[in-house]
């Protein structure tokens, strides 16, 4: 049977992206572009910006990947496009040109929520089967879900607050180093001496495997002050030694809570990590050593995967369609998009529901 090929829409943050991905795994075409010069100034994503970089970019990026992979819309099998959660505004976008474009050609839509995106990656890139522990680690999102298929997510756990990526950005803010966060925090902790500062793992003196790393951001913050105030400033062997010591503490967290995570999920053909957060040398080094030490597969697939990417839309949209899943001009923005739609709300998720 001839492959399914999709067309694959991303715009739920800041990286506005289109790719092309057939059934059997290829990935024809993938376009990413980020919008962090945008945003320098301000210290972090401004919805409205990047709504409007949406809506300026899109058809461009699915004119570069069509013309990457060699073909024309009437060559396609359907178009996937990210529906939630994010940005409401950057997700409209998205939404509206997969309509039109649905519309123009007559092809199937298949709406899909961007950590199913994540959470099925693996299956892309290894043909990874079914049952298995995703951590989803990234700038806005941090929980623990079991796979069991296509649309069967469990949550066994989550962040409360913070994601690990949002703290490693509020950290480089505070420390007056350059966005996004995680590389500029990672290169100074290679150089510090993560011992130096003793700094709070929270939420691991409590069973499950819940986090909370807001704590650990405003420790940080302290930890600044008394530096500055005690030392006379702020050396550049301080700013490392913090660094490392917040890296540290967080890959503890992530480490144990794993761990923990696990052990509810004997029958787990692997752990996979994604997620910009999951590219950390020392989070990484850790969770591949607890998959060793409990004989288990570990999987991150490659960095352009990791992070937010049209490619696992498309990818998820085709693995959805083949499923029964099928979504006509009613398909709606969301912002807000639990996977496990059975779970309690996080505490930290606001009055609104949980994001995801």
């Amino acid at each position: 049977m001839k492959p399914l090929t999709f067309l694959g829409i991303e715009s739920s943050c800041d990286d506005t992206a289109a790719a092309v991905v057939r059934s059997d795994g290829t990935i024809m075409a993938s376009v990413v572009e980020g919008q962090t010069a945008l945003h320098a100034a301000f210290g972090g994503v401004v919805p409205e910006i990047a709504a409007r970089a949406h809506a300026e970019r899109l058809d461009t990026c699915v004119e570069q990947a069509l013309t990457q992979a060699g073909l024309a819309l009437t060559d396609l099998d359907g178009i996937a496009v990210t529906a939630g959660p994010g940005l409401i505004g950057g997700v409209l976008s998205g939404v509206m040109l997969a309509k039109g474009l649905a519309l123009a050609t007559g092809l199937p839509m298949v709406g899909v929520n961007h950590l199913a995106g994540h959470a099925l990656t693996p299956r892309l890139t290894d043909g990874l089967k079914f049952p298995y522990l995703m951590l989803l680690v990234s700038g806005g999102h941090c929980q623990f879900l079991r796979v069991d298929g296509v649309d069967r997510f469990t949550r066994l756990g989550g962040s409360i607050d913070d994601a690990p990526g949002e703290a490693f950005d509020k950290v480089a803010k505070i420390l007056a180093l350059p966005q996004p966060g995680g590389p500029s925090v990672q290169a100074e902790a290679a150089l510090g001496d993560a011992k130096r500062f003793p700094l709070p793992r929270p939420l691991l003196d409590r069973p499950g495997c819940d986090m909370s790393f807001s704590g650990l951001k405003t420790a940080v913050l302290r930890l600044r002050d008394t530096c500055m105030t005690g030392l006379g400033g702020l050396r550049a062997q301080d700013r490392r030694d913090i660094c490392a010591a917040f890296q540290g503490a967080v890959a503890d967290v992530l480490t144990e809570k794993t761990r923990r995570a696990l052990l509810t999920c004997p029958d787990a053909t692997a752990l996979a990590v994604a997620g910009g957060v999951a590219a950390n040398v020392e989070i990484r080094a850790r969770l591949t050593a607890l998959c060793n030490e409990l004989d288990l597969r570990f999987l991150a697939p490659p960095l352009a995967l990791c992070t937010d990417n049209a490619a696992m839309i498309a990818w998820a949209g085709i693995e959805r369609f083949q499923s029964g899943a099928l979504d006509g001009m009613e398909l709606v923005a969301r912002p807000r998009w639990p996977l496990d739609q059975t779970a309690p709300a996080l505490i930290g998720s606001g009055k609104k529901g949980a994001k995801a």
